[in-house]
């Protein structure tokens, strides 16, 4: 029975942080929020919402590093640079969206850093060894 209630609560925070995150995502564009909690806001939810993570998951423990902790980390400090009024009224809206959007510029973005990355460490290998 433990174990359930364990079960349920990690259920609770996923679907909590899930909210959240479209909360910061229908803030980050209003004009009561200061300049850099936008620019912070918009980091946050571009990468929550990438389908590529910074730190690929199949790095063990690093991978998963982004995911339990970088990510609600983000969210809960953007949440506190933005007015209590803003995310209360984006939170009557929040409820109503069911589905996170997209942010395939974002992941174009990690798509191309990793082809570099690639590229060079590729380069890198051939001029030292080859």
């Amino acid at each position: 029975m433990e174990q359930q209630s364990v079960l349920d609560k990690m259920k609770f925070r996923a679907r909590q942080l899930k909210s959240n995150l479209i909360i910061l995502y229908l803030s980050y564009s209003d004009p009561r929020v200061k300049w850099y909690a936008k620019l912070f806001t918009l980091c946050v939810v571009a990468y929550a919402f990438s389908p590529i993570d910074l730190i690929p998951d199949f790095i063990p423990i690093l991978g998963y590093l982004d995911d339990l902790i970088i990510v609600p980390l983000g969210i809960f400090l953007a949440l506190k640079m933005l007015p209590k009024d803003v995310i209360e009224e984006n939170r009557a809206k929040a409820q109503e969206i069911k589905s996170k959007p997209k942010n395939w510029f974002t992941a174009t973005l990690f798509i191309a850093v990793w082809v570099l990355l690639a590229i060079w460490v590729s380069m890198f290998i051939y001029m030292r060894f080859f």
